[in-house]
């Protein structure tokens, strides 16, 4: 193991991490800036929030995270058949993380046009999907089951 590699597994842990946080939290603003009326001075500071938020952590963070990974994957050659499904079904999950995130994003849009997409409990309830997804990565890249 030389250093680029290590180099590459921080990286890409700390663009993961910064992805999740991301994802963790714009749901959360979404729950909040439902419940505040159309065109209050909370609403205009959702918005702003959520803009930020989204183009200038969560975005790079997800590019970053999908740059550095892949680099890795390839550099181990994870890809191989030898190495078992793991990295398959993680990057099966991975997909759906960034379905979420591209559902966010169409979210963030509606809301900053003075649109409501959905209901409060709605976004309590999707807030949990990167959550559930990021504890199953976690697992299949740590235990590789198969």
């Amino acid at each position: 193991m030389d250093d680029t590699y290590l180099w590459l597994k921080s990286l890409h842990i700390i663009a993961v991490i910064s992805w999740m946080c991301g994802m963790l939290y714009l749901p959360r603003l979404f729950v909040y800036h439902s419940q505040v009326k159309v065109g209050s001075e909370a609403s205009e500071l959702f918005k702003v929030m959520e803009r930020k938020l989204m183009r200038l952590i969560i975005n790079p963070a997800m590019i970053a995270a999908w740059i550095f990974g892949l680099w890795l994957a390839i550099r181990i050659n994870a890809f191989a058949p030898e190495n078992g499904g793991w990295l398959h079904a993680k990057l099966g999950l991975v997909l759906l993380l960034q379905i979420s995130h591209a559902m966010m994003s169409r979210y963030r849009k509606a809301f900053f046009r003075d649109e409501r997409p959905k209901s409060q409990k709605y976004f309590r309830i999707f807030n949990e999907v990167p959550a559930v997804l990021m504890v199953v990565i976690v697992i299949l890249v740590v235990v590789r089951p198969f």
